[in-house]
């Protein structure tokens, strides 16, 4: 469709001014009644956070998200841009995207008087209207609010002039949304800058008494106050916000499962019983007494060890000449000492970093392996090692040769159906499969294993 480029075309339309949070409100309110999701890609919070958020939304609030990291704050700022519409008219040439029909700065006003219903109309995405800032000790009020601008003085303008300000990134989000990670690492004196944006809508420029009212909605991150001891949020800064919400890592093995099925990027096939391994690791890690509570184990640890038990799968598969890679047990221990510096381990386990984690990782598969195949009758497999055969598996043996030793195995048909995989299943799938069963019997205490140098030896 055709958008106007001129005042009086716009009129014409029918056209009406909202105020940003107005906007928001009524396209959550259509997305809400429609059943459309409002916040995709969130996932954990369905009914938890994002019910607070929408209250707050409605109510045209600025607002903080308070939690630890990895648990999806910046995302959730930036599914808010989204409830922006998805084009917005603006004036043509105007640094902070002035209505058209009620322009507050100095420029588009005197442009609107000289030019009535010819003056050129500009639309603007949503996209460009959602600006993030991440909060660093340096920063600035000139960053933030706007400062005089040299350039515009040395062309002859005088330092009255209120044209001589350059805009900051406040009031260069006006009609839009604006995001600031890390809120507490502002320093204090940057923060008051920010009173009267959020209570009188309003900035203040150097000398200048220019009054410029800000459309604009304040989403702010911050990790608690216990946590971070780079700064805090000062008090009236905090009174001036009209909600604070608490995020949360997933509740459910479930929810960590789909984050990483949504978030991970894998270069080879990761079954999801291998991944549900990786949630429940993550999990163990959050859980535990060896590590920091208040710094927490972050989101981003379990799609990491997701993408790199993948590529683990494919450095093996490129070492024993197969052209399908498909990720097993064995591919997980691997990347254990790649992630233990996303995990912050309390004082008096140092030392013992590895060892807690590659504890847990077996509590992990034993879990899973209790989760997926429990109440399955796998005697098929225990009497491969009756008579004191052995199986010899990890990162060296190929797929074809691990089950070449095992053979037919009774029961083996209705795992792969618990574990989801049908009778199409590929050998990697298959072999991925039965190392799995063959290290819950281990776990399990029902049979023996031995590594030794990349490979493993199950017996009885």
């Amino acid at each position: 469709m055709s958008r106007p480029t001129s005042l009086g075309a716009l009129r014409a339309t029918g056209y009406r001014s909202r105020s940003v949070k107005a906007e928001i409100r009524e396209n959550l309110l259509h997305r809400l009644r429609t059943g459309e999701p409002a916040f995709p890609g969130i996932v954990g919070f369905d009914d938890t956070v994002l019910p607070q958020l929408e209250s707050a939304l409605l109510a045209g609030h600025d607002l903080v998200l308070l939690g630890e990291r990895g648990q999806g704050k910046t995302r959730l700022m930036r599914t808010v841009g989204q409830l922006l519409d998805e084009w917005t008219p603006v004036v043509e040439g105007c640094e902070i995207g002035d209505d058209p029909l009620a322009p507050v700065c100095v420029r588009c006003r005197r442009l609107a008087a000289e030019q009535g219903d010819d003056l050129p109309v500009a639309w603007r995405h949503r996209e460009d209207r959602y600006v993030e800032k991440l909060a660093t000790p340096d920063t600035s009020v000139g960053d933030l609010v706007g400062d005089v601008d040299p350039v515009k003085v040395a062309e002859g303008r005088t330092l009255g002039d209120p044209e001589t300000v350059h805009y900051g990134l406040l009031p260069r989000t006006n009609r839009g949304v604006f995001g600031i990670n890390e809120l507490p690492d502002l320093a204090e004196r940057i923060q008051v800058a920010m009173f009267n944006v959020l209570e009188e809508r309003d900035i203040q420029v150097r000398g200048y008494s220019l009054r410029l009212p800000v459309d604009v909605l304040l989403v702010a991150s911050a990790n608690p106050e216990d946590y971070t001891n780079r700064g805090r949020i000062i008090t009236p800064l905090k009174d001036r916000f009209g909600a604070e919400i608490r995020t949360h890592y997933p509740a459910e093995v479930a929810e960590e499962v789909a984050l990483v099925g949504q978030e991970a990027r894998l270069v080879a096939d990761v079954p999801e019983h291998l991944v549900e391994v990786v949630a429940r690791l993550t999990r163990g890690l959050r859980e535990s007494p060896a590590v920091d509570h208040r710094s927490g184990v972050s989101a981003r640890f379990a799609i990491a060890a997701a993408e790199g038990v993948a590529a683990s799968a494919l450095r093996r598969g490129a070492r024993v000449g197969e052209s399908l890679a498909v990720a097993r047990v064995c591919d997980v221990p691997t990347v254990v000492p790649t992630l233990l510096g996303k995990v912050e381990f309390e004082m008096g386990e140092e030392g013992r970093e590895a060892e807690v984690v590659q504890h847990l990782l077996r509590v992990a598969v034993a879990e899973t392996f209790r989760d997926r195949l429990g109440g399955l009758d796998l005697s098929g497999f225990t009497e491969l090692f009756a008579e004191g055969e052995t199986v010899e598996t990890g990162e060296l043996v190929p797929a074809q040769d691990l089950l070449d030793q095992v053979g037919t195995v009774p029961g083996l048909s209705k795992v792969l159906d618990r574990l989801g995989h049908g009778d199409d299943a590929n050998p990697g799938e298959v072999a991925a499969a039965l190392e799995f069963v063959l290290e819950g019997l281990h776990l399990t205490r029902r049979i023996d294993k031995e590594s030794v140098g990349g490979r493993s030896v199950y017996g009885a």
